[in-house]
Protein backbone atom coordinates (compact mmCIF):
# COMPACT_ATOMS: atom_id res chain seq x y z
CA UNK A 1 0.00 0.00 0.00
CA UNK A 2 1.44 3.33 -1.01
CA UNK A 3 2.00 5.96 1.67
CA UNK A 4 0.03 8.52 -0.34
CA UNK A 5 -3.03 6.29 0.03
CA UNK A 6 -2.70 6.63 3.81
CA UNK A 7 -2.67 10.42 3.91
CA UNK A 8 -4.69 11.43 6.96
CA UNK A 9 -7.08 14.37 6.83
CA UNK A 10 -6.45 14.93 10.53
CA UNK A 11 -2.69 14.92 9.99
CA UNK A 12 -2.94 17.34 7.10
CA UNK A 13 -5.13 19.77 9.05
CA UNK A 14 -3.12 19.50 12.26
CA UNK A 15 -6.21 18.48 14.26
CA UNK A 16 -5.77 16.46 17.44
CA UNK A 17 -6.07 12.72 16.94
CA UNK A 18 -8.78 10.82 18.83
CA UNK A 19 -8.09 7.55 20.67
CA UNK A 20 -10.67 5.68 18.55
CA UNK A 21 -10.65 5.25 14.79
CA UNK A 22 -13.91 4.22 13.12
CA UNK A 23 -13.17 2.10 10.04
CA UNK A 24 -16.01 2.20 7.51
CA UNK A 25 -15.56 -0.43 4.77
CA UNK A 26 -17.71 0.62 1.82
CA UNK A 27 -18.44 -1.24 -1.39
CA UNK A 28 -21.10 0.30 -3.63
CA UNK A 29 -22.59 2.31 -0.78
CA UNK A 30 -23.35 5.49 -2.75
CA UNK A 31 -26.91 5.50 -1.41
CA UNK A 32 -25.81 5.32 2.23
CA UNK A 33 -22.34 6.75 2.75
CA UNK A 34 -23.33 10.42 3.11
CA UNK A 35 -25.95 9.60 5.73
CA UNK A 36 -23.51 7.42 7.68
CA UNK A 37 -20.55 9.82 7.67
CA UNK A 38 -22.57 13.00 8.16
CA UNK A 39 -24.25 11.41 11.20
CA UNK A 40 -20.81 10.65 12.64
CA UNK A 41 -19.28 14.05 12.02
CA UNK A 42 -22.35 15.92 13.29
CA UNK A 43 -23.04 13.88 16.41
CA UNK A 44 -19.81 12.05 17.31
CA UNK A 45 -16.95 14.45 16.52
CA UNK A 46 -14.89 13.00 19.39
CA UNK A 47 -14.02 10.01 17.19
CA UNK A 48 -11.90 9.87 14.05
CA UNK A 49 -13.04 7.90 11.03
CA UNK A 50 -11.79 6.65 7.68
CA UNK A 51 -13.94 5.43 4.82
CA UNK A 52 -12.27 2.52 3.03
CA UNK A 53 -13.72 2.53 -0.47
CA UNK A 54 -13.23 -1.06 -1.59
CA UNK A 55 -12.99 -0.54 -5.35
CA UNK A 56 -16.66 0.46 -5.62
CA UNK A 57 -18.20 0.52 -9.08
CA UNK A 58 -20.73 3.20 -8.16
CA UNK A 59 -20.26 6.80 -6.96
CA UNK A 60 -19.07 5.96 -3.44
CA UNK A 61 -15.55 7.36 -3.95
CA UNK A 62 -16.77 10.43 -5.82
CA UNK A 63 -19.25 11.26 -3.06
CA UNK A 64 -16.54 10.94 -0.41
CA UNK A 65 -14.15 13.13 -2.38
CA UNK A 66 -16.81 15.74 -3.08
CA UNK A 67 -17.63 16.00 0.63
CA UNK A 68 -14.00 16.01 1.75
CA UNK A 69 -14.37 12.84 3.78
CA UNK A 70 -11.33 11.10 5.20
CA UNK A 71 -10.93 8.47 2.51
CA UNK A 72 -8.74 5.47 1.86
CA UNK A 73 -9.48 4.71 -1.79
CA UNK A 74 -8.57 1.17 -2.87
CA UNK A 75 -8.16 0.88 -6.66
CA UNK A 76 -9.55 -2.67 -6.78
CA UNK A 77 -12.09 -4.65 -4.79
CA UNK A 78 -10.31 -6.63 -2.06
CA UNK A 79 -13.40 -7.85 -0.24
CA UNK A 80 -14.30 -7.12 3.38
CA UNK A 81 -11.19 -8.80 4.81
CA UNK A 82 -8.80 -6.78 2.62
CA UNK A 83 -10.68 -3.52 3.11
CA UNK A 84 -10.81 -3.91 6.87
CA UNK A 85 -7.15 -4.85 7.07
CA UNK A 86 -6.33 -1.71 5.07
CA UNK A 87 -8.23 0.28 7.69
CA UNK A 88 -6.31 -1.43 10.50
CA UNK A 89 -3.02 -0.66 8.75
CA UNK A 90 -4.14 2.96 8.74
CA UNK A 91 -4.99 2.76 12.46
CA UNK A 92 -1.60 1.21 13.22
CA UNK A 93 0.27 3.78 11.14
CA UNK A 94 -1.30 6.67 13.03
CA UNK A 95 -1.12 5.09 16.48
CA UNK A 96 -4.78 4.79 17.46
CA UNK A 97 -5.57 3.18 20.80
CA UNK A 98 -8.72 1.49 19.50
CA UNK A 99 -10.31 0.75 16.13
CA UNK A 100 -13.87 -0.31 15.40
CA UNK A 101 -15.72 -1.42 12.29
CA UNK A 102 -18.96 0.36 11.40
CA UNK A 103 -20.55 -0.84 8.19
CA UNK A 104 -21.15 1.62 5.37
CA UNK A 105 -24.84 0.70 5.14
CA UNK A 106 -25.68 2.38 8.44
CA UNK A 107 -26.75 -0.71 10.39
CA UNK A 108 -24.31 -0.09 13.25
CA UNK A 109 -25.26 2.65 15.71
CA UNK A 110 -22.32 4.81 16.90
CA UNK A 111 -24.07 5.67 20.17
CA UNK A 112 -22.84 2.32 21.52
CA UNK A 113 -19.17 3.14 20.96
CA UNK A 114 -18.77 4.74 24.37
CA UNK A 115 -19.92 1.59 26.17
CA UNK A 116 -17.62 -0.50 23.98
CA UNK A 117 -14.65 1.70 24.88
CA UNK A 118 -15.50 1.40 28.58
CA UNK A 119 -15.50 -2.37 28.24
CA UNK A 120 -12.15 -2.24 26.40
CA UNK A 121 -10.72 -0.24 29.32
CA UNK A 122 -11.36 -3.26 31.55
CA UNK A 123 -8.51 -4.99 29.73
CA UNK A 124 -10.23 -6.73 26.82
CA UNK A 125 -8.62 -7.12 23.41
CA UNK A 126 -11.83 -7.39 21.37
CA UNK A 127 -15.28 -6.08 22.25
CA UNK A 128 -18.25 -7.17 20.13
CA UNK A 129 -21.47 -5.21 19.80
CA UNK A 130 -23.96 -8.01 20.43
CA UNK A 131 -27.65 -8.17 19.54
CA UNK A 132 -28.19 -11.15 21.83
CA UNK A 133 -26.62 -10.39 25.22
CA UNK A 134 -29.47 -11.22 27.58
CA UNK A 135 -31.80 -11.74 24.63
CA UNK A 136 -33.18 -14.90 23.07
CA UNK A 137 -32.27 -15.36 19.42
CA UNK A 138 -35.19 -15.59 17.01
CA UNK A 139 -35.48 -18.96 15.30
CA UNK A 140 -34.56 -18.38 11.66
CA UNK A 141 -32.21 -20.14 9.27
CA UNK A 142 -29.72 -17.30 9.66
CA UNK A 143 -29.86 -17.56 13.45
CA UNK A 144 -29.45 -21.32 13.17
CA UNK A 145 -26.15 -20.66 11.42
CA UNK A 146 -25.18 -18.14 14.10
CA UNK A 147 -25.99 -20.70 16.81
CA UNK A 148 -23.82 -23.32 15.09
CA UNK A 149 -20.91 -20.87 14.89
CA UNK A 150 -21.45 -19.97 18.55
CA UNK A 151 -21.27 -23.67 19.46
CA UNK A 152 -18.15 -24.21 17.33
CA UNK A 153 -16.33 -21.32 19.04
CA UNK A 154 -17.38 -22.57 22.48
CA UNK A 155 -16.25 -26.10 21.61
CA UNK A 156 -12.81 -24.99 20.36
CA UNK A 157 -12.08 -22.17 22.84
CA UNK A 158 -14.35 -22.61 25.85
CA UNK A 159 -15.60 -19.03 25.35
CA UNK A 160 -19.27 -18.30 24.74
CA UNK A 161 -19.94 -15.53 22.20
CA UNK A 162 -23.65 -14.90 21.76
CA UNK A 163 -23.37 -12.89 18.53
CA UNK A 164 -20.34 -14.27 16.67
CA UNK A 165 -21.41 -12.90 13.27
CA UNK A 166 -21.75 -9.30 14.46
CA UNK A 167 -19.59 -7.02 12.33
CA UNK A 168 -19.49 -4.35 15.02
CA UNK A 169 -16.18 -5.22 16.66
CA UNK A 170 -13.70 -3.01 18.50
CA UNK A 171 -10.01 -3.89 18.73
CA UNK A 172 -7.25 -2.88 21.13
CA UNK A 173 -3.94 -1.44 20.03
CA UNK A 174 -2.37 -4.89 20.34
CA UNK A 175 -5.02 -6.37 18.06
CA UNK A 176 -4.66 -3.47 15.62
CA UNK A 177 -0.99 -4.35 15.25
CA UNK A 178 -1.87 -8.05 14.88
CA UNK A 179 -4.28 -7.34 12.03
CA UNK A 180 -2.02 -4.78 10.39
CA UNK A 181 1.05 -6.98 10.30
CA UNK A 182 -0.44 -10.46 9.81
CA UNK A 183 -1.79 -12.28 6.78
CA UNK A 184 -5.33 -13.59 6.33
CA UNK A 185 -6.75 -11.59 9.23
CA UNK A 186 -10.33 -10.99 8.18
CA UNK A 187 -12.89 -9.50 10.60
CA UNK A 188 -14.76 -12.79 10.84
CA UNK A 189 -15.73 -15.29 13.58
CA UNK A 190 -12.97 -17.74 12.62
CA UNK A 191 -10.31 -15.09 13.20
CA UNK A 192 -11.88 -14.14 16.52
CA UNK A 193 -11.84 -17.83 17.47
CA UNK A 194 -8.19 -18.10 16.47
CA UNK A 195 -7.21 -14.99 18.45
CA UNK A 196 -9.00 -16.31 21.56
CA UNK A 197 -6.88 -19.45 21.30
CA UNK A 198 -3.82 -17.21 21.12
CA UNK A 199 -4.78 -15.52 24.40
CA UNK A 200 -7.00 -12.62 23.33
CA UNK A 201 -9.70 -11.59 25.79
CA UNK A 202 -13.12 -11.04 24.20
CA UNK A 203 -16.26 -9.45 25.65
CA UNK A 204 -19.68 -8.44 24.35
CA UNK A 205 -21.84 -5.40 25.06
CA UNK A 206 -25.54 -5.19 24.16
CA UNK A 207 -26.44 -3.12 21.09
CA UNK A 208 -29.37 -2.59 18.75
CA UNK A 209 -28.69 -2.71 15.02
CA UNK A 210 -30.76 -1.12 12.28
CA UNK A 211 -31.92 -2.73 9.07
CA UNK A 212 -30.36 -1.61 5.81
CA UNK A 213 -32.44 1.26 4.40
CA UNK A 214 -31.03 1.58 0.88
CA UNK A 215 -28.90 -0.53 -1.44
CA UNK A 216 -28.61 -4.29 -1.69
CA UNK A 217 -26.82 -6.57 0.76
CA UNK A 218 -24.45 -9.18 -0.65
CA UNK A 219 -25.70 -11.62 2.00
CA UNK A 220 -28.37 -13.42 0.03
CA UNK A 221 -29.75 -16.67 1.51
CA UNK A 222 -27.38 -18.72 -0.68
CA UNK A 223 -24.38 -16.57 0.25
CA UNK A 224 -25.39 -16.75 3.91
CA UNK A 225 -25.39 -20.55 3.80
CA UNK A 226 -21.99 -20.59 2.12
CA UNK A 227 -20.65 -18.15 4.68
CA UNK A 228 -21.86 -20.20 7.64
CA UNK A 229 -20.44 -23.42 6.20
CA UNK A 230 -17.11 -21.72 5.50
CA UNK A 231 -16.93 -20.37 9.06
CA UNK A 232 -17.75 -23.74 10.62
CA UNK A 233 -15.09 -25.57 8.58
CA UNK A 234 -12.54 -22.89 9.37
CA UNK A 235 -13.24 -22.80 13.12
CA UNK A 236 -13.41 -26.56 13.60
CA UNK A 237 -10.62 -27.63 11.22
CA UNK A 238 -8.51 -25.02 9.47
CA UNK A 239 -7.68 -22.90 12.53
CA UNK A 240 -5.96 -25.94 14.08
CA UNK A 241 -3.24 -25.66 11.44
CA UNK A 242 -2.93 -21.90 11.35
CA UNK A 243 0.48 -20.56 12.32
CA UNK A 244 1.10 -17.17 13.89
CA UNK A 245 3.80 -15.03 12.32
Amino acid sequence: MEDKALLSTEEASGAEKAELLIVIPAYNEAENIERVVNHLTANFPQYDYVVVNDGSRDETAAICQRNGYNLLNLPVNLGLAGAFQAGLKYADKYGYQYAVQLDGDGQHRPEYLESMIKKMEEGYDIVIGSRFVGEKKPFTMRMLGSNLIEMAIRFTTGVNIKDPTSGMRMFSKRMIREFASGLNYGPEPDTVSYLIRQGARVAEVPVIMDERILGVSYLTPVNAMRYMLKMLISILLIQNFRKRR
